[in-house]
């Protein structure tokens, strides 16, 4: 469970928030005061610390400064009113996540605390580079094949240096993982470490998100804004499926990255930025520099030190040991024995091809665990799992009638292949992809159409493996 100090000196607000927090299924610690907070900080194993600006005794500048002596990758939200704005967008541009003003809308603020722990988890939860096969918990990056061992190297050289990385590979090869490894082995390990994935933040939102903005440069735009390439200034910045990135925004990160600065939207002032930009596709970034989706320049800028990361089919030596991995560390999660696999069940892993790459095996072994009873994995047990595959595969609008024959070709298999519970995650998945693809990808706003808990809707997302760009596909 997540754990959210919340630090304001008005009691009556911070007693309604802490229970909105609870009620959320966070782990809260309230303090009035920023003496009492840093105390609390120095105590505690904090997620996340949402912080009034007007604070008797110590301000919350002071308090913030303070709380990042302590731990400086511990994620700050400022809450703030009216006339302490500019406060906050200086905390802002000195390590503070975010800032919101006051009063706040309550489903915007949930997705940002969400957010705001995200990313506290990706600075702060090292990734194993070439772990042991036994590991049990924890982010790693396994195996011990020539071509993993080519990306260890190229992970230890990259690290020491600032220079741009493009890493490339396809969906589920672990790129993700990679660029969290470079960065915590870097130069600038101590610094922020922020994520932005092109794809999941609708067009329209994406530059201001990433540059910011001026007040007034949009209709809503009532205050200056401070974008994620600004918050991390110092630190590292991963665009995520940056293939997939809109043409003119592409012109800015270009900018970034020869002259380091950047404009707010809507803003004429030139602001000098440092960051490390690390980017990732599974797109053919040559087939689009010529179907003129991707700016060849910009191509050649980032590409500084390229990293290619294999797909799983392409080194099935190691296999057993992400079998391993994934089995002792999901087997720990569960709070279940690790039940071992049988050889024929190995076997028949071994040679499938595996085109979701690890994250279809990690999300296999799992599924497989959860309906295990103790007993070594066999083929059986595969097949129960695996011929969900026949579920629905489009990703446009789902007709009830969809449903209705899908259930039916299902309920004609041999009695006994599928349980009533399959068949209630089925449309249980429709149903969470639907209300994820309505909000836009907002979480707090899809749990409260739902009427679930977001902690609720989370266990539902990974369960069903749902993604943004959802296909609903076991």
């Amino acid at each position: 469970m997540d754990t959210i100090l919340v630090i304001d000196d008005d009691d009556q607000l911070r007693i309604s928030f802490c229970k909105l927090l609870k009620e959320e299924k966070y782990a809260v610690i309230s303090a009035a005061s920023g003496e009492a907070g840093i105390e609390i900080v120095k105590q505690n194993a904090l997620d996340l610390v949402i912080l009034d600006m007007r604070l008797p005794g110590i301000n919350g500048m002071e308090t913030f400064k303070r709380i990042k002596k302590i731990d400086s990758k511990l994620p700050v939200i400022i809450v703030t009113a009216y006339g302490t704005t500019q406060i906050a967008i200086e905390a802002t541009k000195t390590g503070a996540y975010d800032y919101v003003l006051k009063p706040f809308d309550v489903p915007d603020m949930l997705n940002l605390i969400e957010q705001a722990i995200e990313a506290g988890y990706f600075m702060r939860s090292p990734v194993k580079v070439d772990a042991a096969p036994d590991q049990e918990s924890g982010d790693a990056i396994i195996g011990q094949s020539k071509l993993m061992q080519d990306v260890y190297k190229s992970i230890g050289r990259v690290s020491q240096t600032d220079a741009s990385v493009l890493i490339l590979g396809e969906s589920g090869t672990g790129k993700e993982l990679v660029a969290r490894a470079i960065y915590q082995h870097g130069i600038r390990s101590d610094k922020a470490f922020l994520i932005i994935n092109c794809v999941a933040i609708p067009e329209n939102l994406l530059e201001s998100e990433l540059f910011g903005y001026e007040k007034g440069a949009f209709t809503g735009a009532s205050q200056r804004h401070i974008g994620k390439i600004e918050q991390a200034n110092g630190g590292t910045v991963f665009l995520d499926e940056i293939g997939d990135m809109p043409l003119n925004i592409q012109g800015k990160i270009l900018r970034l990255l020869q002259e380091k600065s950047i404009e707010r939207l809507g803003g004429e002032e030139t602001i000098r930025v440092d960051v490390r930009i690390i980017a990732a596709t599974n797109k053919k970034l040559e087939q689009a520099i010529k179907d003129e989706k991707f700016r060849e320049d910009l191509y050649f800028r980032l590409k500084v030190v390229t990293l290619e990361l294999p797909p799983l089919r392409d080194r099935r030596e190691d296999i057993y040991s992400l079998i391993s991995f994934y089995m002792a560390k999901f087997s720990n999660e569960l709070k279940i024995d690790n039940p071992g696999i049988q050889k024929e069940a190995l076997k028949r892993l071994n040679h499938y091809d595996w085109p979701g790459n690890i994250r279809e095996l990690l999300n296999l072994i799992q599924k497989v665990l959860i309906f295990n009873r103790g007993a070594p994995i066999s083929i059986a047990d595969l097949e129960q799992v695996i011929n969900k595959k026949e579920k629905i595969k489009s990703t446009e609008k789902i007709e009830l009638n969809d449903i209705r024959q899908w259930v039916k070709q299902l309920l004609s298999k041999p009695s006994g292949n599928y349980r009533f519970d399959d068949f209630i995650d089925i449309v249980s998945s429709i149903v969470v992809a639907e209300a994820l693809k309505i909000t836009n990808g907002n979480r707090s706003k899809a749990a409260k159409l739902l009427s679930v808990s977001r902690p609720t809707l989370h266990a539902r997302i990974d369960k069903y493996n749902i993604r943004l760009k959802t296909e609903i596909s076991d």
